[in-house]
């Protein structure tokens, strides 16, 4: 099978990945870490890149997160991009609100006997 190195310009980390899965899997399957991750169908633009080397194939995205000028400048998500070469990337994507609520701190009280 044919796998294409995709390189993480922000911090040197490369996986590899199939033509046949998202830049996202290919990330995900080897344990790597490095661009968010969020919904996985394109809706949420969590997982936004800019393309700066290599070619790919792209399926249909969520335009609330990606428009039209953001893909003629290579700004697309990982989980809709699936590469045809070796790719580069800057990952531009963030998660929105932490996940975790902080915990709420309880008022002091005092007891009295």
């Amino acid at each position: 099978m044919i796998y294409f190195t995709v390189l993480i310009e922000e911090t040197g980390e490369s996986f590899r990945c199939s033509p046949n899965e998202s830049l996202l899997v290919g990330m995900e399957r080897l344990g790597k870490k490095g661009i968010p991750v969020g919904c996985r169908g394109g809706g949420c633009g969590v997982c936004k890149v800019e393309i700066t080397a290599g070619t790919y194939l792209k399926r249909v995205m969520s335009r609330e997160y990606v428009s039209v000028e953001d893909e003629a400048a290579d700004r697309v998500l990982a989980c809709r991009v699936r590469p045809t070469s070796d790719i580069s990337l800057k990952v531009l994507g963030k998660m929105a609100k932490n996940v975790c609520r902080p915990q709420l701190q309880a008022e002091p009280t005092t007891l009295t006997a």
